[in-house]
This record gives C-alpha cells, structure tokens and sequence, in this order.
C-alpha cells in the first residue's frame, strides 16, 4: 500500500508511475531514516498538562466556593467544606476528566519508561499523573464523605414538607371551626374557606377523604339515686335542662388525619399521623402503639 505525500490518497503500485488520484509522481527514492533521531518532549507535556490542568480547576473551585462564605474564614473545616462544594459543583466534568486523564497518563509514562532515550521529561509526566490520581482522589473522598449527610438533608426536606403539609391544614381546619362552631365532616369542606395564595388548595391535593375522621367528646351526667327529699323535683328539672344533645346537632372537636409520606401515597407503611394538630412519623407511631410493658423492657 503506497500514501501518496501529494494528496494522501492510498493505492497499489509504485509512486514513480504516478499516483492514481493526482498524478503525482517520486522524483527519487525515498530518505533513509536518520542515524539519530532528537527526543521528543510531546508526551511528557501532554501528561503534564492534563494533570495540572485538572489540579489548577479544582483549587480555582475550592477558592471560589471559599469566597462565597461570609465571613471568609482560612481554617481547616472551612477549607474542607469549600472542597465538598467545589467536588460537588465538578463532579461530572473533573471526576471523569480526571480518571481519563490518569489512564492516559499511565500510557505515556509506561512509553516513556520503555524508550527512555527517545521521550524527555520524565518527571514532567510523573508530575502530571500524580496530578490526575490527586484529583480523583479528592473528588472521590469529598463526594464519599458528603453522601450520608446530604441523604439526611434529603430525608428532612421531605419531613419539612409533610409538616407544612399539615400545619397548613391544621391552620385552615382552625378556622373552619372557629367560622363553623364545628371542625368539618370531610376534608373538602376546607375549601369554602377563602384561599388567596392556593395554600390550602396544594395541601388538600393529594388527601383523601377516608384519611380524615372527626369525633367528639361527649360528656355524660352519672345517674343519681332518687330520693324523696323536698326539692327533688326541682333537682331532676335541673338535670334534665342540661342534657349534652344541642339544638343544632352534634358539634365535632376532634380529629385524626392521615398525611401520605415520602412516596405521595396514602395506605402505606410510611404514612404519617394527625390528631388534633400533634403531627407522629410512622416510627414515633409504631412506638406509642406499643404496650407499655413492651417499651420499658430492656
């Protein structure tokens, strides 16, 4: 297979009859390699340069992240939390940047080592494939290390959520009843109530009626033993003007309300609990469900 240097078009057959592209044709036989050739520094650059690269963005990141504090402060906690930001913030550019650079890096430096006379620079492309394994290793570490503590953020955001979930509707069931005399029979009630920012509106959207029971406490007189003493009658016309059935029907005081959890689901294990405005996470349920024999023992 001839390349012809004209053009570079590639075919069967000698130069010096013309190549079949352009017509170009040798005028001589080609060079001989030269008896000694100069070394190279390509290799150790490149490596070099990918690894400092990668190292100077990542400082840059840290800094910046640093200068966002207020008050900027030089101590160790503060720099390692100024390099938590800055591995988050780079983690789908340096982190895979940085292990394709080590790979490569790792090439160049085994090229090197096996034609030493060749390649210069050595120490530059060791330098630069250290530079890489840093980076990696720090995004790695930084990232690692960050994990549980933002999965906890997570899990509160989500508990943050619920609870203004219901404090929303425990605010508009407050004034439900203190329009109403009553606390309403279904959560769909709560919308006759005026809504100008859509609070109550949102906080309604995923509940369903049958996760909401009212009750009422009902106070029963104890029954007295007649006696024929002057005055009973008197005493059982008193008693019976103050009988708990009101004119307007029973007036209902408390409530327990069902608030779908993490999953936006209701009828599952995370559900959470609402009675009477005291919010319980399924596991504070789990626990108070518990016979008190139970819980005491060791």
């Amino acid at each position: 297979m001839t390349v012809c240097p004209c053009c570079g078009f590639k075919f069967e057959g000698d130069l010096h009859d013309g190549c079949a592209s352009c017509g170009a044709r040798a005028v001589g036989p080609p060079l001989s390699k030269p008896v000694s050739e100069l070394p190279t520094y390509g290799r150790s650059l490149f490596a070099g340069v990918m690894g400092g690269l990668l190292l100077l963005t990542f400082l840059i990141s840290t800094i910046v992240a640093l200068a966002e504090r207020t008050p900027v402060s030089f101590r160790f906690w503060s720099l390692m939390g100024a390099a938590e930001t800055a591995a988050w913030r780079l983690k789908w550019f340096a982190l895979p940047a940085s292990l394709i650079a080590f790979w490569a890096s790792h090439l160049i430096c085994k090229s090197i080592r096996r034609n030493p006379n060749r390649f210069l620079a050595a120490r530059l492309a060791h330098g630069g494939l250290a530079s890489a394994a840093l980076v990696a290793l720090m995004m790695v570490t930084f990232i690692g290390i960050t994990i549980p503590a933002r999965i906890k953020q997570r899990e509160l955001a989500s508990d943050a959520s619920i609870y203004a979930q219901g404090y929303t509707i425990q605010r508009a069931l407050l004034q439900y009843r203190s329009r109403f005399g009553s606390l309403p029979t279904t959560p769909d009630d709560l919308r006759v109530l005026p809504d100008p920012d859509g609070s109550i509106a949102a906080a309604l959207s995923n509940i369903d009626p049958s996760a909401y029971s009212p009750g009422a406490d009902l106070a029963a007189l104890p029954k007295k033993k007649s006696r024929s003493l002057r005055g009973s009658a008197l005493r059982n016309a008193s008693l019976r003007s103050m009988d708990d059935e009101s004119d307007g029907g029973l007036s209902f005081t408390k409530y327990e309300l069902r608030l779908p959890g993490p999953d936006r689901k209701l009828g599952t294990e995370d559900d959470w609990t609402m009675r009477d405005g005291v919010i319980v996470k399924p596991i504070e349920t789990e626990e108070s469900a518990r016979p008190v024999e139970a819980q005491n023992k060791p």
